[in-house]
């Protein structure tokens, strides 16, 4: 019964500390914005547009910051690789086992 008395205190004792509070809150609004964002499917991508020419016409504009757009490229054409591929390659598969129900063979 110590024992759990100890978790306990060390449980409140972490929920009452102001960083983890702060996170934890920042966690909440961060989500809630998400929610709410949801459901607006043109809106969402007519914002990424525009960031993503801002950032572009930033880049034009300073002429640099060109090693960090082509690693922004690559890392986001590696998330759109990793998005379409499947996570279980059918064509490593074996014959055998694809469509069919398994079937307990007695000896």
């Amino acid at each position: 019964m110590a024992d759990l008395g100890a978790a306990d205190t060390a449980s409140s004792g972490a929920s009452r500390n102001p960083v983890v509070s702060l996170f934890k809150r920042i966690g909440e609004i961060h989500q809630n914005l998400l929610d709410k964002a949801t459901p607006h499917l043109v809106f969402r991508w007519v914002v990424t547009v525009v960031v993503a020419v801002l950032y572009a016409v930033r880049v034009y504009i300073l002429q640099g910051w060109y090693i960090v757009t082509y690693a922004l490229g690559i890392y986001i054409l590696n998330l759109f690789i990793a998005f379409l591929t499947p996570k279980v390659d059918p064509a490593l598969l074996d014959d055998e086992d694809s469509g069919i129900l398994v079937q307990k063979r007695y000896l």
